[in-house]
């Protein structure tokens, strides 16, 4: 069977082409989905700073509900400052230190921040947590007294600091101090730092056990350092130590996951990210796959009517399809793995430029997604070539001969059925965005286009064969010779046509759904954003991690200021019932105090901003709705931290899409963010440039602060990164539509060799030939845009009904005249090209290989 298969492949190449590339496309795409997949749940951040541990402590920064996967809480969560001293009194363990990471920055000669660390908001340290660090070598002293400082010896080079200098530090929000700097720290891969006295940092960071602070008492980590050989032992004795308190234990390369909690959240976007491209991927590739299939086991139903002519079963007629389907595929799907790991490496390049994913966070490597896609793919292309030969396969033999130059004259009913039923199913889905005015609602629109689609290629059949045939009896009697002949065929050969319309039909629906349901909620988001926001200005200190204290009654103090509010954000997990089963998700949420009515309009329907003090929140209409979470209502909240807290619901609004479905009071998050200190204020004046320059004084004149106007910029460059990884994400798939579908129409015209030939023959000239095959471009064109629009219509139409209040989507102007014209020049050069070629081959060699 292998060598008959193998016989068969060898004078099919053309069509088989068209397969290998279908299988070469989707083998990349799945395996770069599965690569992205495995790397959120299993890839790791270096050690860093904690390189030089044996053994680490830390709480659980993860939220764990019940049949799903685990959320990141990307908020620091603390450990009691006690369990130090009971951790380093156990056999084994030769240091315990306690490490706590807060707000720090050097300020250079003319008050500039210097960097230290990439992440300011957690440089500062204590001097005990050098001992955590591998490999560091420490020019000086430990810092002693209040006024001691150790620098990491990048930052001290570019600040031109040497051991015994004087330097100011911005610590934790307090006002810049004079420090000396006792010792130069160089500790290769541990992101560098500013390390205090232990006393005076914790006095900075409000962690002393005599505090009154919300974490005073407390420490980020506990890190150990174990005898030689003790390590195994050592962490056994401290998973007993701590069994029952929640924190969690680790080990080698875990060690980096204590080190930035956020990176959790990193690797479940990652996890998502997979999620939500993998149906897509998976649609698309089976599409393209079965399709490619469906043509090119089309060609050979005379070769397969023939073999059951003379004997062969209909399992071996299906078996041989199969068989020669699957070695074009074995020999596509190696360089298409291949092709799948770098396209993954480079996706991963996109995430980190745009800040979506630590530049540290490596991605994951295994044989897994290879072996994925391996079955995968095998699976759907036995499958589709088992099917598509099953037709011929069932037939009678003298049957399936005579039908092998033709088509069925009636296409299936229960095909064209089924077909109808998804359009028709697709139509309901599109309803999602009316209902739910949210990012998981108006995802629903691609995924309706994408079910219409394969809809369409369903019905494609008859809807073609009806519409050729109402055209023909229209035409008038002295219609060109091409034309109808163009026609004709498209009344005789619907299930052909209908092959390539069809991808071409999906390729314009997933640009258009996927495109503009990205733009119209982008548009959607962006007008919430901008008519609730009143304030023209923000303050921030990204230098200094967060806003040093006394900035915001120094900006209410500038004239022109009419109001100045604090802002942040966080996250929260909601925890719900719906339709009476128990449900969480995880979202951003604000952080605003009661005055920030003055710099924000949320729409509130329902209550007041200003009641926003103690344990109390906010939430969306849609929210409120679907949540049963109206005025007085409480809800079950686990913060960023993991703190689970019972507010009291204040206030509903509208502009949920824009400020998320949830907003904290300033108290109710207070103790549970990494810094503590306020993000950022937003200004509202008296839209004077007088207040405007005013702003941009005081701004000057403080370390570290940046002044920024709230309107949007025009240009996009502010949009949100997944936007541009979405962008990404559709020129990917589109070049692999492009290039499966390219391939089949060269593979569908290469086919036509004999009926090219016996037009020829009886008299046709190779002008009205070319001009017959021009004009069935063209129908297939116009067919493709005709049912594309069509199909995207009723979704995007209510998409932007829902999102915008009109029955119109968001979205660039030249988006559907480009796809109209890529859509007319895919169809006319795989058509002219192969025909030209058809027509240099003599008429009587074409029909004796046909």
């Amino acid at each position: 069977m292998l060598h008959l298969a193998l016989r068969m492949a060898a004078h099919r190449i053309t069509a088989l082409l068209a397969v290998a590339c279908a299988v070469l496309g989707g083998a990349a795409l799945i395996t770069t989905t599965g690569v992205l997949a495995e790397s959120g749940l299993r890839s790791q951040l270096p050690p860093g700073r904690l390189g030089g541990a044996d053994v680490v402590v830390a709480a659980e920064q993860e939220f764990h509900p019940r049949g799903d996967l685990p959320i990141a809480l990307p908020e620091r969560a603390t450990v009691p400052a006690r369990l130090v001293d009971r951790l380093a009194a156990l056999p084994g363990v030769t240091a315990a230190v306690g490490d706590i990471g807060f707000p720090a920055a050097l300020l250079d000669g003319r008050g500039r921040p210097v960097p230290v660390a990439q992440d300011p908001a957690t440089a500062g340290h204590g001097w005990s947590s050098t001992r955590l660090l591998s490999g560091a070598r420490v020019e000086g002293r430990a810092p002693s007294g209040a006024k001691g400082v150790a620098v990491d010896a990048a930052a001290a080079d570019a600040a031109g600091l040497a051991v015994g200098d004087r330097v100011r530090v911005v610590a934790n929000g307090r006002p810049a101090a004079a420090y000396r700097v006792s010792a130069l720290v160089d500790a290769p891969g541990a992101d560098g730092g500013v390390w205090f006295a232990d006393g005076t940092a914790a006095a900075l960071a409000g962690r002393g056990a005599g505090g009154e602070g919300p974490r005073a008492g407390t420490v980020d980590l506990v890190g150990l350092r174990a005898a030689d050989g003790a390590e195994e032992r050592v962490a056994d004795a401290v998973r007993a130590e701590v069994a029952g308190t929640g924190l969690r234990v680790t080990t080698g390369a875990d060690r980096g996951e204590a080190v930035a909690p956020g990176v959790g959240s990193a690797r479940s976007l990652l996890i998502l990210l997979a999620g939500s491209l993998g149906g897509i991927v998976l649609l698309i590739t089976g599409f393209v796959v079965a399709g490619a299939l469906g043509v090119t086991i089309a060609g050979q139903r005379r070769d397969l009517a023939l073999m059951r002519a003379v004997g062969a079963t209909p399992r071996q007629i299906r078996r041989l399809a199969a068989a020669q389907s699957t070695v074009v595929a074995a020999l596509a799907l190696v360089p298409g793995v291949a092709v799948g790991y770098l396209l993954a490496g480079r996706f991963r390049e996109l995430l980190a430029d745009r800040e979506v994913l630590p530049s540290e966070l490596p991605l994951a490597v295994s044989p897994l997604p290879a072996l994925a896609t391996l079955l995968l793919v095998a699976a759907a292309v036995q499958l589709s070539a088992r099917c598509a030969a099953w037709r011929t396969s069932r037939m009678p033999a003298t049957e399936a001969v005579a039908e092998s130059r033709s088509e069925p004259r009636t296409p299936s009913r229960a095909r064209t059925t089924a077909g109808l039923l998804l359009i028709l199913g697709a139509c309901a889905l599109s309803v999602v965005p009316l209902l739910s005015r949210t990012v998981l609602g108006a995802s629903v629109t691609s995924v309706a286009g994408i079910v219409a689609a394969i809809g369409l290629a369903m019905s494609g059949p008859a809807l073609v064969r009806s519409a050729g045939e109402a055209v023909v009896r229209r035409l008038r009697p002295g219609v060109a010779a091409p034309t109808w002949l163009a026609l004709s065929n498209v009344r005789a050969y619907a299930l052909r046509l209908s092959g390539v319309v069809s991808p071409l039909a999906m390729g314009v629906v997933f640009v258009l759904t996927y495109t503009l349901t990205q733009t119209t909620v982008l548009a959607a988001t962006s007008d919430d954003t901008r008519t609730g926001t009143l304030a023209q200005y923000e303050l921030t200190a990204p230098a200094l991690g967060g806003l040093p204290d006394g900035t915001l009654s120094a900006v209410r103090d500038v004239p022109g200021v009419r109001a100045a509010a604090p802002a942040g954000t966080t996250t929260v997990v909601w925890e719900y019932d719906e339709l009476g089963e128990p449900a969480v998700e995880s979202s951003s949420a604000m952080i605003l105090a009661p005055d920030a009515r003055g710099v924000v309009d949320l729409g509130v329907t329902d209550g007041g901003l200003d009641r926003l003090t103690g344990a109390t929140v906010a939430v969306s209409a849609e929210a409120a709705r679907t949540r049963d979470a109206g005025i007085g209502k409480r809800v079950r909240l686990v913060l960023g931290d993991g703190a689970r807290v019972d507010a009291r619901v204040v206030a509903v609004y509208d502009r949920g899409l824009g400020f998320g479905p949830v907003v904290l009071s300033r108290e109710l998050a207070a103790g549970h963010t990494t810094t503590g200190l306020d993000q950022r204020a937003l200004v509202r004046t008296d839209g004077t440039r007088e207040a405007g320059r005013a702003l941009a004084a005081l701004a000057a004149d403080r370390p570290g602060l940046a002044v920024a106007s709230t309107a949007p910029d025009a240009t996009g460059a502010d949009a949100p990164p997944e936007v541009w990884v979405n962008l990404a994400v559709v020129v990917v798939l589109l070049g692999y539509l492009l290039l499966s579908i390219a391939n089949k129409l060269v593979a569908a015209t290469a086919q036509r060799r004999a009926e090219i030939a016996a037009l020829r023959l009886v008299g046709t000239t190779p002008r009205q030939v070319r001009a017959m095959m021009r004009r069935e471009a063209a129908v297939i064109a116009a067919a493709a845009l005709v049912s594309g629009l069509l199909l995207s219509a009723v979704p995007l139409a209510l998409l932007g009904q829902g999102f915008l209040g009109h029955p119109w989507p968001a979205g660039p102007p030249w988006l559907l005249p480009a796809v109209a014209a890529t859509v007319a020049l895919t169809s006319y050069l795989t058509i002219e090209l192969p025909t030209r070629h058809a027509l240099r081959t003599p008429p009587a060699d074409a029909l004796r290989t046909g």
